[in-house]
């Protein structure tokens, strides 16, 4: 694609958008779109060698916890097979781990899935991956109901690759933030022209000063409204980096959002650059995560760090190997189940 495409995409888009490219929409189409999105066209590799690194090629005894979790949690429950569900596998680093990880007799009883929408990373997956029982789908609610709604779901690193808005606090209230494109393809951000309306999602923010930005992953949301209907047993793993609401904007007036290039942290007007070709990413609020899976009728079974998920589920010498401290406890660990008691 040349750069001129680029431009008109994204002129049409802001013309489609009524002046201005709400931030959500434009994090979107950086992300995904089939032709320009970083992650459906551009990302080159996870870890030392491509764009980033995630806690699983840094934490080598990550992939042994999540198969000590999958194997007392199968034992738990009386499964014979064992149906486990990754969502966005990265490299396939991660997955490699877990199956070298389950002892023989539960390595061939694991139904092993993927979901994956990115096309390079899949390809990039399907070469590291060559075990019997690995499978990639493309959708999460017909897996669930081919299991009879029974799975031991995990995601690393999911959540912050979904688009977010983007607020700020102003002497009046919280407004939403969005992108305008001029016709020389100068990028600047704008104010979408509304404040926004009473909404008691923002009282968590209320002792934060004017100026304050914050992010809200409305389209995690969502995708979750989509696939749990289908879920009836098991458990939900989510590792991210992140923190509860009333520590995760700490000395942070600008938020949490960045980009990445090339293993180089972007904030700032370098938020615009390179459309499609850095990664966009925002911290977790967990307060979000453990209430929409209460909305959900879920229970919220634990939150801890990566430190101490690792230490409780990996072998005493793995632990003391893990992350780093001040990056194991960055990294947190919510574990949730479709019903409560």
């Amino acid at each position: 694609m040349k750069k001129g495409d680029l431009l008109r995409f994204l002129l049409e888009l802001q013309e489609e958008c009524g002046g201005i490219i709400p931030f959500e929409r434009y994090m979107q189409e950086a992300l995904y779109h089939p032709d320009f999105g970083y992650y459906s066209a551009q990302i080159r590799d996870v870890g030392a060698a491509g764009d980033f690194s995630t806690s699983a090629t840094l934490d080598p005894y990550l992939g042994q916890a999540i198969a000590a979790w999958i194997e007392h949690r199968a034992e738990k429950l009386g499964w014979r097979s064992i149906p486990v569900i990754e969502i966005g596998a990265g490299s396939g680093t991660l997955a490699r781990s877990v199956l070298r990880h389950l002892s023989w007799k539960n390595r061939w009883r694991v139904n092993y899935r993927i979901h994956e929408t990115s096309p390079v990373l899949r390809k990039r997956q399907k070469s590291n991956l060559r075990w019997r029982g690995v499978r990639w789908m493309t959708s999460l609610g017909e897996t669930l109901k081919q299991s009879g709604g029974r799975a031991l779901i995990f995601s690393n690193e999911l959540v912050d690759a979904f688009p977010c808005r983007l607020f700020q606090k102003s002497g009046e209230g919280w407004q939403e933030l969005g992108v305008w494109i001029s016709s020389e393809g100068t990028l600047s951000e704008k104010i979408l022209g509304r404040m926004m309306p009473s909404d008691p999602w923002f009282e968590q923010f209320g002792p934060l000063p004017e100026g304050q930005r914050v992010e809200r992953l409305d389209s995690y949301r969502e995708w979750l409204k989509d696939w749990s209907p289908f879920w009836k047993e098991g458990s939900l793993l989510t590792i991210d980096y992140g923190d509860l609401n009333n520590q995760l904007y700490n000395r942070r007036m600008g938020g949490s959002l960045r980009a990445y290039y090339r293993h180089q942290r972007r904030t700032g007007r370098d938020l615009y650059a390179r459309f499609g070709k850095q990664d966009l990413t925002a911290d977790v609020n967990f307060t979000d995560l453990i209430s929409w899976g209460t909305e959900l009728g879920w229970k919220n079974a634990s939150l801890i760090t990566q430190a101490e998920f690792t230490t409780s589920w990996a072998s005493k010498k793995s632990a003391l190997s893990s992350l780093p401290t001040e990056a194991g406890d960055a990294f947190k660990v919510l574990e949730q189940t479709p019903h409560a008691p």
